[in-house]
């Protein structure tokens, strides 16, 4: 099988892994926006996630010969490792919740700062268990700073969301359209924002060819984008995005300590003799869980939706192509992204993986280019942004200083 031997190789795959991560939920966000429902999503993200893990476990985990009591992927599955197996599967039915409880969050919050909020919380919390499990092999001194950046982060985080939302409310209640919230917390406006038959261009507001097209960041802007948007926000509580995220946040601390325990067995359950999971059999039961949760709730959630999303049904979902193939891409890119995070942590330790919740870089970059998050905001919400950003790079960069090295001897 294929194994990473140098802290350069680690560090290469768990910088791929970031931009996949980061990229990822920028997809789902787009869809999102252009009104596809996020059932139908989150069904086809799932194949294809599933699928990625399928396909590293066909190659990384079957290329060349085991290594130091590391079997092969085929040769793993017929081994006694259920309990390994379990703590891999826990792994993935949190990161599943968390996936499903992010799509909702981005349309409440913003995809910066729920990918910011989120991603500190798991170097907060899950940094600090895989620091522990892996047996103190990254630098604590190093380690623990970065940790301490990442808190900051999420503060500076929540400060931006409600600045942004204060500058959102005072738009709306100067918009010469005299917009005011309904009692559903839908909008209704004193006049027709937009044609309803005119072409759609979610990025840009209404069509090119629309005389009153809308500017990016400006009040017509986002009543445009609340009338096509699958999920209704206006008129929602700032607690409800953000009680969504920070449960989003506990979720995913969980994951990565949950794959840690069933590669490297620190509590013992495995009987003696029995090989540790190699990470590709690890990452494949993950993501079966993952798949097997993710399309379990969305299944559900097509017949009693959550957050004023309508209702659908299954035969809907298998004749809704719209955005479908950009919702397969986005499985397969957090599926790739996920393993080679994994990847990287078996070689580096987990904590030093734990680098790649640097992802809000990618998708705050992703969120200001294609969705115009936080144009015409006050100086306030932007000096709040770019104090975030900052402390998310002296973070990240301070917990790539501390990875170690896992001997595989």
């Amino acid at each position: 099988m294929f194994i990473i031997e140098d802290k350069g190789g680690a560090i290469a795959i768990m910088c791929a892994s970031l931009l996949f991560l980061g990229t990822w939920p920028a997809v789902l966000t787009l869809l999102e926006r252009r009104g596809r429902l996020p059932q139908h999503t989150y069904l086809d993200y799932s194949i294809t996630n599933l699928l990625a893990a399928v396909l590293i476990a066909l190659t990384f985990g079957q290329l060349g010969e085991p290594k130091h009591s590391m079997p092969n992927f085929f040769t793993q599955l017929s081994q006694d490792n259920l309990p390994s197996v379990l703590f891999a599967m826990a792994g993935g039915v949190v990161l599943s919740i968390g996936n499903l409880s992010t799509q909702y969050a981005w349309a409440y919050v913003g995809l910066s700062v729920t990918e910011v909020i989120s991603s500190s919380m798991v170097v907060v919390i899950g940094t600090t268990l895989n620091y522990f499990l892996d047996d103190r092999i990254n630098r604590a001194e190093i380690l623990f700073t970065g940790v301490a950046c990442f808190l900051v982060a999420v503060i500076l985080g929540s400060l931006v969301h409600a600045s942004n939302a204060a500058d959102t409310e005072k738009k709306l209640s100067e918009s010469t359209n005299s917009y005011k919230l309904g009692k559903d917390g839908g909008t209704e406006t004193g006049k027709q924002v937009i044609d309803k038959d005119a072409p759609k261009d979610m990025e840009n507001g209404a069509s090119a060819d629309y005389a009153t097209k809308a500017e990016a960041g400006t009040a017509e802007y986002l009543i445009e984008l609340e009338e096509r948007r699958s999920i209704k926000v206006f008129g929602s509580s700032t607690y409800i995005g953000l009680g969504i995220v920070f449960f989003s946040g506990i979720c995913f601390s969980l994951f990565s300590p949950a794959i840690n325990l069933a590669t490297n067995d620190q509590w013992h359950t495995l009987k003696d003799g029995v090989p540790h999971l190699v990470v590709y059999t690890a990452f494949f039961y993950f993501s079966i869980s993952c798949f097997v949760v993710g399309i379990g709730l969305n299944i559900l959630f097509l017949y009693h939706p959550r957050a004023g999303v309508p209702k659908s049904s299954f035969k809907a979902y298998l004749n809704d192509w719209e955005g479908r193939q950009w919702a397969l891409l986005a499985g397969f890119l957090c599926g790739f992204g996920n393993g080679f995070q994994f990847m990287g942590g078996q070689a580096a330790g987990y904590a030093a993986a734990d680098a790649v919740q640097a992802l809000p870089l990618v998708s705050t970059f992703w969120g200001i280019l294609l969705f115009g998050e936080y144009r015409k905001s006050s100086k306030k919400t932007y000096t709040l942004l770019a104090l975030m950003l900052l402390m998310f790079i002296a973070a990240v960069a301070t917990l790539m200083a501390s990875s170690g090295h896992r001997s595989t001897k």
